[in-house]
């Protein structure tokens, strides 16, 4: 389970992943295989009657992008359980595990704004192949770090049943803590400039298709292949599951290093030079968002959701042991397939989903699922109903990001994609950093008046009601006749 639509809403990550964006590109340099029609420019403009003019293939550079963006996944799911399990092998306490969340959110929050100016003004393939560098550094120390301080480390049920805590918990999870802030800034710049490359990469026709086999590939590594595996690996060696992340991180700079073509921003009156003035090009995504009714909305329905979520989400590893009673890592591991079986179903039938219910009725259903999942959650004590409940989730998130990550690269212009983009998951993503504060002072608050098992289940409960508030909001905001709107503009403004 994840907080909300950000699951996916991002290229090239987390799941990515909120993939871990689309605009309608001009003038750009042919990337990839140059006797096809330059990428992310199809000849004509959008909406215009292509009939004959062939689809072009995929290409090269989107089989590196997607490559990388799988490795890098996979390894994101493998940490997604080692992070989690390790932080409850060393303590009991709430917010110790909420400190550690929240370093990795955070970022989001503070550096999301900064990023997007970034992004549009230097070459989008090295700033991704640089963040890559930047984490596989990051995270193979931590490796060397753990392996010298491993020793005499209890098992989380260990611990729960009234073992002392280790005589190395503090520095670990100091180290923790560092290792996730770290992870957490390099991704917001990768992530947002990861999800303005694909354009760039793929002729917009085929935006929806590269998007959906990329989420489809990233669910299912990051969440359906890497925690169970990650579960086995952390009873072999806890190690082991870092050391792989930092491989695959590796492998992956090498890949977007590769790619061929030209991926600084286009369009702009004269392209971003000189020095960066950070309020007024801040101020020009800004202000572009917000003048744009439905993505305003959307970016503020994602945030809402993505708040709510992370209310839970933040301890749902304790939830799973204390609650459910899933004290060995498979399990856990297990248990987070839920919502990529339902994420890697979505990739595959999002597209008919939404051509047989419609784009806006797709977005009110996603809401709506989001709040029965949470409420369901919170209410039961079966470990299969709350992989159910996961599964429903993660095909909603993938439906809810086909939708609205497509429609964004179609309508923002590329010159200014990375900083409305960052705007967009300011809103969207900074808000999980708060949501995931108020999830662990909530336990840590209700535990001595109600006991663990309800201080656990009550944040379900309120991201439910959260969700279901949204409703009414979105209902008049993104519904088909906003969305229709919104592309008949972008196509002839």
């Amino acid at each position: 389970m994840t907080a909300g639509p950000a699951a996916g809403d991002s290229a090239g990550t987390e799941p990515a992943g909120d993939v871990h964006t689309e605009r309608a590109d001009t003038g750009t340099e042919p990337t990839g295989n140059t006797s096809a029609a330059p990428a992310g420019n199809t000849g004509a403009e959008p909406g215009a009657d292509t009939a004959a003019a062939p689809t072009p293939p995929l290409g090269r550079n989107y089989w590196r992008l997607f490559t990388s963006s799988a490795l890098t996944n996979f390894g994101d799911g493998l940490m997604s359980v080692a992070v989690v399990w390790l932080a409850t092998a060393l303590t009991r306490d709430p917010l110790w595990i909420t400190v550690v969340g929240l370093a990795s959110r955070l970022p989001w929050l503070l550096f999301s704004l900064p990023a997007g100016v970034i992004t549009d003004r230097y070459d989008r393939r090295y700033l991704v192949a640089a963040m890559d560098v930047v984490r596989f550094a990051a995270v193979g120390a931590f490796a060397v770090v753990l392996l010298v301080h491993q020793q005499g480390l209890p098992t989380p049920a260990e611990l729960a049943a009234g073992a002392p805590e280790p005589d190395q918990s503090t520095l670990l999870l100091i180290a923790l803590t560092a290792l996730a802030v770290i992870l957490g800034f390099a991704e917001v710049l990768r992530d947002n400039t990861a999800q303005t490359l694909l354009p760039s990469v793929v002729d917009q026709r085929l935006l929806e298709k590269a998007n959906g086999r990329m989420w489809g590939a990233e669910t299912a590594l990051n969440n359906f292949v890497g925690p169970p595996l990650a579960g086995f690996l952390v009873a072999l060696a806890i190690t082991v599951p870092f050391g792989a992340n930092a491989v695959f991180l590796g492998i992956s700079a090498v890949l977007i290093a590769g790619l061929s073509g030209s991926f600084r921003p286009r369009g702009g009156p004269n392209g971003p030079r000189g020095r960066i003035s950070w309020r007024a090009e801040i101020g020009a995504g800004l202000s572009w968002l917000w003048r744009h009714r439905l993505l305003r909305s959307l970016a503020l329905l994602l945030g809402a959701s993505n708040f709510a979520g992370a209310i839970p989400m933040v301890l749902f590893v304790l939830f799973a042991q204390d609650v459910l009673g899933l004290f060995e890592g498979w399990q856990f591991g297990l248990l987070l397939t839920g919502m990529a079986t339902g994420a890697i179903a979505g990739s595959l039938v999002a597209e008919r989903i939404v051509a047989r219910l419609t784009e806006g009725r797709c977005l009110l259903l996603a809401l709506v699922t989001f709040a029965v999942g949470y409420g369901a959650t919170g209410l039961l004590s079966s470990a299969p109903v709350v992989w159910l409940m996961s599964v429903l989730i993660g095909l909603a998130i993938v439906t809810w990001n086909v939708i609205t990550v497509s429609l964004r690269q179609r309508i923002i212009p590329d010159h200014l994609l990375g900083r409305v983009n960052s705007v967009y998951r300011f809103f969207g993503w900074g808000t999980i950093s708060v949501g995931t504060l108020l999830g662990g002072l909530l336990v840590t608050w209700l535990e001595p008046a109600v006991g663990r098992e309800w201080a656990l289940r009550f944040p379900f409960l309120l991201a439910a009601a959260l969700s279901a508030l949204l409703v009414p909001y979105a209902w008049t905001r993104v519904n088909n006749t906003a969305i229709q709107q919104a592309r008949a503009a972008a196509i002839d403004p």
